[in-house]
């Protein structure tokens, strides 16, 4: 006759800091070492904002005024859309693959991993967004009254915009190809609702009320405050807090999607 053991009890996880340096900065390094070695996504972030602007300013050879009346707003607009695509695409790679997956059990915190992803992205957010504005202040001659570093700050704001809402939508594609496909739904809206085509006062009450909630907006109001005015406004210092906390929103809700999808 035996004698029953007793059960041996479950273990459970250690329970880890909301957030930590050294994990965070860890994560970051991670992923800026795997987009090293994707030479056509850097080539994306970098070139391609670069590019459709140098093309916008051409196609507009003859009327330069116009290319100043939406280059500004532009700049900003194409680092969102390219930080968008980049990161829901990346993170969801490793959501499929189960990196996520095991990168959760591990001693990491949800803080640790969101602000590692966005602390890389945003790294290279830096960089795309001062060549474009470089290029579109210093060579393609944008004419702006106020200081081109606030349309840099506009333009990183942008680009981390584009980077929380990347990390936010992930969770809820299954392949790359739906990732694509929130393209249209979250960022198509925001670009015909911003004031780029049209200014938001003379929209369809309904509409301009749809676009006072949007981000974008707030982003092209900052930009055509700095094109108009030669100091920083009261009116673009609470576009850009618009455009940084709705970034923070986002990279919070991001943070709540990343559950252990096996027990």
């Amino acid at each position: 006759m035996t004698t029953p053991t007793a059960p041996e009890p479950a273990l459970t996880p250690a329970p880890t800091r909301p957030l930590s340096l050294s994990r965070t900065t860890a994560t970051a390094t991670r992923v800026l070492r795997q987009l090293s070695h994707d030479p056509r996504t850097i080539a994306l972030l970098m070139l391609i904002p670069c590019v459709m602007l140098f093309l916008l300013r051409y196609v507009f050879d003859g009327s330069p005024r116009t290319f100043d009346n939406i280059g500004a707003s532009l700049l900003g607009i194409f680092p969102l859309i390219t930080m968008f695509l980049v990161t829901s695409i990346a993170t969801l790679r490793e959501r499929t693959s189960g990196t996520l997956e095991r990168l959760l059990a591990m001693p990491l915190g949800k803080g640790d991993l969101i602000t590692g992803y966005a602390l890389a992205f945003g790294a290279l957010a830096i960089v795309q967004s001062a060549l474009a504005t470089g290029l579109a202040v210093w060579f393609l001659g944008l004419d702006v009254t106020g200081s081109p570093w606030l349309l840099l700050l506009v333009a990183l704001l942008d680009a981390l915009l584009g980077t929380a809402l990347g990390l936010f939508v992930s969770a809820f594609a299954a392949s790359e190809f739906q990732a694509v496909q929130f393209m249209p739904a979250v960022i198509f809206p925001q670009l015909l609702l911003c004031g780029l085509f049209t200014p938001r006062d003379k929209m369809h009450p309904a509409l301009e009320a749809v676009s006072d909630v949007l981000p974008m907006s707030y982003a092209v109001d900052g930009m055509n405050e700095v094109l108009r005015h030669t100091d920083m406004t009261t009116a673009f210092v609470r576009d850009a807090l618009i455009v940084a906390g709705c970034a923070l929103l986002v990279l919070a809700l991001g943070a709540a999607t990343l559950k252990r999808r096996t027990p």
